[in-house]
């Protein structure tokens, strides 16, 4: 198989995950998905995103309960995922919202290309909006107008790995 078929593959095998063992992802594995956040293409090569790598636990179920706050429930929005990678980008970049979109799809595809399941997990937008989330960054040393575009969960996958559902007909149309 050429190496442009095992990135198609990837892309069409990738999901969701939600549900995931407690098993901390080595760092170096992290470190590779990261890096391919980094290479998301970018509004004119402006690199408006930051990712926040969270392997600390104290301050995962920080965020874990913060972002559960913010949806009104009492359980781990994070579905026990014990990585996660906070994408946030720089408001001042009029593409800011899809550089950090293209950033959550690397690190997701990453994930999978390297046996990690992954999840998008919102509501970063409103977390790093409050005052607890405007402290996390400052005691980080970022500075500057962020919102956050989401989380990116990190684990392995506890039980059967999804499939894909049909793809809908009405998906494309061509115009030859």
């Amino acid at each position: 198989m050429s190496s442009e078929n095992k990135v198609l593959e990837s892309i069409k095998t990738r999901r969701s995950i939600r549900k995931y063992k407690p098993d901390m992802v080595p760092k170096e594995i992290i470190d590779q998905i990261v890096e391919a956040g980094t290479y998301a293409a970018t509004g004119m090569n402006r690199q408006s995103p930051i990712i926040i790598a969270v392997t600390n636990k104290e301050m995962r179920d920080r965020l874990s309960r913060m972002n559960a706050a913010i949806m009104g429930v009492d359980s781990d929005p994070f579905y026990g995922a014990p990585v996660v990678l906070i994408v946030l980008a720089d408001r001042s970049s009029a593409n800011y919202l899809y550089d950090g979109s293209l950033v959550m799809g690397n690190l997701m595809l990453a994930a999978h290309a390297l046996g990690v399941g992954s999840c998008w997990i919102h509501r970063a937008k409103q977390e790093f909006e409050s005052p607890e989330g405007k402290e996390i960054l400052k005691s980080l040393g970022i500075e500057g107008d962020y919102e956050g575009i989401g989380h990116c969960i990190l684990g392995y996958v506890d039980g059967d790995y999804p499939q894909a559902a049909e793809r809908k007909d009405s998906w494309v149309y061509h115009i030859d």
